[in-house]
Formats: C-alpha cells, structure tokens, sequence
C-alpha cells in the first residue's frame, strides 16, 4: 500500500528483454536505503518487486501482462520515473490509499500555465470515467492527486509548483501516456451498486 507521495525522481538505468518480460533496473538514492530484494517499489504508481539489489540501482522484472497494461513497455533508458516505498503504519497518510495496481493508461491532453503551477488535462480510457468526481482523488503516474474538473472523456488537474519540481509531472507535454490508479473507495462502491450481494439476491 502506498500514499501517493513521491519519494523522488529516479532513472531507468537498463533494460533487458527476456522471454518472460522484461528486467528493468532503476538507479536511485533515497528509496535504495535498506533496500532488500523481496521489497515492493512503486514505479511512475506500479508496484513491483526488487529482485536484485545494488549499491546505485536496483531491478524489477515486470511481465508482458504489466508491459502491455501500464506504461512501463514505452520506458528507454534514461527516462526519468516517480518513485514511492511503500506506507509504513507508523506513518502519517498525506495523500490516499493506493495500492499500486494500475487501472489503466491515460494520455495527456493539453498543459497550461496557471499562476505559478500549470493545469493538466488528461484523456482517460472510458472504463474508468464513472470512477472520477470533481474533488476526487486520482493517482497520476503514483502521485495522489486532487481532481479540479471533469468533462466527457477526462478530468483535469491542477498542479503546484512543488509537485511539478518534484515529479515527472514537470515533464508532461501532450501526447505523453501516464498511469491511473482510481480511487480505492469509488471502485468497491461502483462494484456494490453494480451487482447485489448475497443476502440481497436471497430476498
């Protein structure tokens, strides 16, 4: 489980294709600390597990499955990721509850300025539109976002200055696809009104 508060920015330092998927490694600093391999990672919001662990990088395997849902397939060396560990219970929940398990991609639609932050608007894979509500929560590439507004095909958001410095939310044009995570809530409620229980059935 994580919070949606990146840690930091890191690199994709390598990637390796093999028959199951691929190996990417991921060169870091503060999410390496006491990295051991085992541990979950969130990457640009996918958890994925450390399965090789060095003094500058670590590795995930991800398979086709996660290669062709998320946007990991397009990474190429270099390219700058969001990076969380995961939540601690001793722990302050700053942002929301999400869990790592990308529902789908999304494309950015349009970047503007606003005052000193910018407003991003992003196209989102009709699935997933009865998930978002002005002022809902939305995880953008891991980060736990704030929806501002919501229209046909997609939402957007407005960003400070602090998260587009500290995120690869800096690095947004249009065109560029990112990973959704709903909200945890509105997704087991949508699935509560969409098909009745048990007990409800019986009567």
């Amino acid at each position: 489980m994580f919070t949606g508060l990146i840690e930091e920015t890191g690199t994709v330092a390598g990637i390796e294709d093999r028959p199951g998927g691929r190996r990417l490694w991921i060169a870091g600093a503060r999410v390496l600390e006491g990295a051991r391999i085992g541990d979950s990672l969130a990457l640009d919001g996918c958890c994925l597990t450390l399965v090789a662990v060095e003094p500058r990088r670590v590795a995930v395997e991800a398979v086709p499955e996660t290669l062709r849902r998320t946007t990991l397939g397009d990474w190429r060396p270099g390219a700058r990721i969001n990076l969380e560990r995961p939540l601690r219970l001793d722990q302050r929940l700053g942002g929301h509850l999400v869990q790592g398990h990308i529902d789908g991609v999304g494309t950015v639609r349009a970047v503007s300025a606003e005052g000193e932050g910018r407003r991003v608007a992003f196209e989102l894979p009709a699935p997933l539109l009865r998930f978002v509500a002005e002022k809902g929560s939305l995880a953008v590439d891991g980060v736990s976002l704030t929806i501002a507004a919501c229209d046909r095909t997609g939402c957007e958001i407005a960003y400070i200055p602090h998260t587009l410095a500290a995120t690869v939310a800096g690095d947004y044009q249009p065109g560029r696809r990112v990973n959704l995570e709903v909200d945890l809530l509105a997704r087991y409620l949508a699935r509560l009104l969409e098909e009745p229980g048990p007990a409800r059935r019986a009567s």
